[in-house]
């Protein structure tokens, strides 16, 4: 059982990459709202019938060492405010102003907690205490909160209001509130990040819950003994039992960083640029080397939270993105169509225009090979939305309107990364829609060279393959002592223990890793270091952390470094009339790069189709196929 599933759910399409230890297959599906477990399991089943030449998901899950899954359901959820409304009971009666420092967390803070916030004086006796904290709650339940979190100052303080609501709010009551305590969830020494990761934690665990575990037991039916595992935003995997809902926020850019990171490897990248671009969103991350930068405490929605997370910033532009006409000019996204209705040429039911549409009008994407030939497109539809909702209000004919949509569509998405541009830099190109934009994109932001894998429509799914099982832990020291630290590493080593244990694993089966870090009084951090138990601490001035990051390693794959090959022409299979000016059709050639081999070349204008994605080239643009099978494309203006 050494095959490993790896599945990427996004708005519009889910991406399904398998590893067999040898090589990649890879298939994708429409994403199903409306039952998520339902697309996983017919992703599963197209990428059985490509390994084995016919559909069977019982083989292949039977052969299955883990599958990991990332998903975009809690970054959907918390766009979309679905969720359950939070209530805060804190010792601190200035915690809801310092949560509410900048616009950002002020309309976060109103739509998820609102004025569901009461402070209680831990300083009154305890039968006040106590009476003052059932009140609250009740109080807190009345006003909406459907879960609530405890913040206290310090530990102790947490640990006395835990007290008394285990007496009176027991969990085996059907009354009982779902609660979190913020210095359980991180050994974070800032009140009001710790306290929004857990708002945000609280918020996304019920949508999490219900689908993961429901994909779970439908796992479980097939007999299957390896557990789900869910890919993370600090790029590693658990099961669901096991995972924290705030950090499968974001999690799929982050496999895309993961690939991009092998990428860069094995080419030699010095700065590489990461746009994956999906049906609703862009997503944009930088890699420094192989390095994938990341924040040590990200922002969710621009709102700080105590986790680490990868620096990826998104933007709402992508294959389903609404292209219209506001106040006379044309304008792309951030409203999608998503899958549901999707683009007009879906054919269900879409009444706006979106890129995909009008790269199938001017002829860029060919309606019988859209998803290798599984899903028809239908330009009559495209032709209706996008004369009824760009061409007629602008009164301009529709070829003309096309040539001025797509440009639209490229500034748009060029306008996402062209401020992360270097002299150096690559850009790494994939999602459904990134290799069509590619270039165009690149030009008005000064990138000279793109890279397209030849993975792309699945890449962030395949970047998942780089991940192992692991935990982060974080605690802060009672005191800056030597005798302190050292105690604090055997209650983390004892958590650490416990945890993989339940993943499946030993400490003897994984990889340790400690540092030690002096933070400012508010959990700024002034330095870290290796630590080893029994080191020296001495830092009386300061507060002092310890972290470790446990690792139970998987097997990854190995990307094909790049070499110097023969260069000869790229044989093409055909061509196709592309518009490339309102008066101009061009007949350019058509290549397909599981049929090029490696030194293959050519140039713009041309079209590549790859597996499950189309790549343009654009006019003063060529191409060559690396060793690996990627399209290497370089602007020779």
């Amino acid at each position: 059982m050494d095959t490993l599933i790896n599945i990427d759910n996004g708005g519009t399409l889910t991406d399904i990459c398998v590893w067999d230890g040898t090589g990649f297959t890879f298939s994708k599906t429409l994403t199903t709202p409306h039952d998520l477990s339902e697309c996983l399991f017919a992703g599963v089943e197209k990428a059985s019938a490509a390994l084995y030449g016919t559909a069977d998901i019982e083989r292949l899950l039977h052969s299955t060492q883990h599958i990991r899954y990332s998903t975009t359901q809690g970054t959907n959820a918390l766009v979309e405010r679905r969720g359950p409304m939070i209530g805060i009971l804190t010792t601190m009666p200035d915690l809801a102003a310092a949560m509410r420092t900048t616009e950002a967390e002020r309309d976060l803070f109103e739509g998820l907690v609102g004025d569901r916030v009461l402070v209680i004086d831990v300083a009154a006796d305890e039968e006040s205490t106590e009476f003052d904290v059932v009140q609250k709650v009740n109080r807190l339940t009345t006003l909406g909160a459907a879960r609530v979190v405890v913040a206290g100052g310090d530990p102790e303080q947490e640990r006395r209001l835990r007290a008394v609501l285990l007496r009176k709010f027991p969990r085996h009551l059907l009354g009982s509130v779902p609660l979190i305590y913020s210095w359980d969830l991180a050994g974070d020494r800032s009140a009001p990040r710790r306290a929004w990761s857990c708002v945000i934690n609280s918020f996304l665990h019920p949508t999490m819950e219900r689908f993961l575990y429901g994909a779970e037991r439908r796992l479980k039916s097939y007999k299957i003994v390896n557990p789900l595992l869910v890919y993370r935003n600090d790029g590693a995997s658990s099961r669901v039992a096991k995972s924290v809902a705030l950090k499968t926020y974001s999690s799929g850019p982050r496999g895309g960083l993961e690939g991009t990171a092998a990428l860069a490897r094995a080419h030699g990248f010095e700065h590489t640029l990461m746009i994956d671009v999906g049906g609703t969103t862009t997503d944009v991350g930088v890699v420094v080397g192989d390095h994938v930068a990341a924040d040590e405490r990200g922002t969710i929605r621009g709102v700080p939270i105590s986790y680490p997370m990868s620096n990826v910033h998104s933007k709402g532009v992508g294959g389903s993105s609404v292209i219209a006409v506001e106040d006379g000019r044309i304008t792309v996204g951030p409203q999608s169509v998503g899958a549901a209705p999707g683009p007009a040429c879906f054919g269900f039911g879409g009444k706006q225009a979106t890129i995909t549409d009008v790269n199938l009008l001017l002829g860029v994407l060919d309606p019988d090979t859209y998803l290798d030939g599984t899903f028809r497109l239908d330009p009559e539809r495209s032709r209706t939305v996008v004369t009824e909702t760009v061409a007629d209000p602008l009164g301009i004919s529709l070829e003309e309107a096309l040539v001025r949509m797509e440009q639209a569509f490229f500034e748009a998405l060029s306008s996402a990364f062209a401020h992360l541009v270097q002299e150096n830099t690559t850009l790494a190109a994939f999602g459904g829609a990134g290799p069509m934009s590619a270039t165009g994109a690149a030009r008005p932001a000064g990138v000279k060279r793109v890279l397209v894998p030849r993975t792309a429509a699945v890449f962030s799914a395949l970047g998942i393959s780089f991940s192992d099982i692991g935990k982060t832990y974080e605690a802060g020291v009672p005191e800056p002592t030597t005798a302190a630290t050292r105690t604090t590493y055997g209650e983390l080593l004892g958590r650490a223990e416990r945890d993989m244990f339940q993943e499946g694993y030993t400490l003897a089966d994984c990889d340790a890793s400690w540092q030690v870090v002096v933070e400012e009084e508010d959990g700024t951090p002034v330095s870290r270091a290796p630590y080893r138990p029994g080191d020296a601490v001495g830092h009386p001035e300061r507060r002092v952390s310890l972290q470790l990051t446990i690792t139970a390693p998987l097997p990854h794959p190995e990307l094909t470094a790049d070499q110097e090959v023969e260069s000869r022409p790229a044989s093409s299979v055909g061509s196709r009339s592309v518009r490339s000016a309102a008066d101009r059709v061009d007949e350019v050639p058509v290549h397909v790069l599981t049929e090029l081999s490696p030194g293959d070349t050519g140039a713009g204008p041309a079209i590549v189709e790859g597996p499950f994605f189309t790549a343009r080239v654009l006019p003063g643009w060529t191409f060559r196929v690396t060793s690996g099978g990627d399209l290497l494309l370089h602007d020779t203006h």
